[in-house]
């Protein structure tokens, strides 16, 4: 396994970023990891929009990731954010069913490049932003990953992490919110 090194995503780090990227096709379609930000930014855009409305957010401060670096190649990141910068997740109407009381902190979204698959660069996006958010302040910190263990699972559909990297890093199942995703939490201090 690689030593990987992490950084928080900001301008200085913004072309790293863009070129991991762009270098898969702007992930997801085109998504350019905009899909958790507000309904405004990035959704139904064109790939170039949401990377000028990404671009802008970063500059602003209003994007959070750890991004993963082998060298000086940024080979994956991790999204996090206040609920206020990321009001959008997956399996929302059973996340609200709950009752939530809302965190300080989301954890959304896990991108990892071609060839760097099953390596922890998740694990070690995971413990840059934990690390980044513990700089930022801290608080508590929630995150919506899938269960794995006994099902077959493309690892492109992985994008909120999996619940084993998770429960590693120290966060506890709080509630499922759907048939294999959990919300899981943890405090950080």
């Amino acid at each position: 396994m690689t030593d990987f090194l992490t950084k928080p995503l900001r301008a200085e780090t913004w072309l790293d970023f863009a070129r991991l990227v762009e270098a898969h096709n702007g992930v997801w379609g085109g998504c350019w990891c905009m899909a958790f930000h507000a309904k405004g930014e990035g959704w139904g855009k064109s790939a170039e929009l949401n990377r000028q409305e990404k671009e802008l957010l970063v500059r602003e401060g209003r994007a959070h990731a750890a991004l993963v670096y082998d060298r000086s190649d940024c080979v994956g990141w991790c999204q996090f954010g206040s609920p206020d910068e990321l009001p959008r997740i997956k399996n929302r109407r059973a996340y609200l069913a709950t009752d939530p009381v809302l965190p300080d902190w989301r954890i959304t979204c896990f991108f990892t490049g071609k060839g760097y698959r099953r390596k922890g660069v998740s694990s070690a996006a995971l413990a840059g932003a934990i690390k980044e958010i513990s700089r930022l302040g801290g608080g508590s910190v929630e995150g919506y990953p899938e269960v794995t263990e006994g099902r077959k699972v493309s690892g492109s559909f992985l994008f909120n992490g999996t619940l084993s990297i998770f429960e590693q890093q120290g966060f506890e199942r709080s509630r499922l919110i759907g048939k294999s995703k959990w919300a899981v939490t943890r405090m950080v201090q």
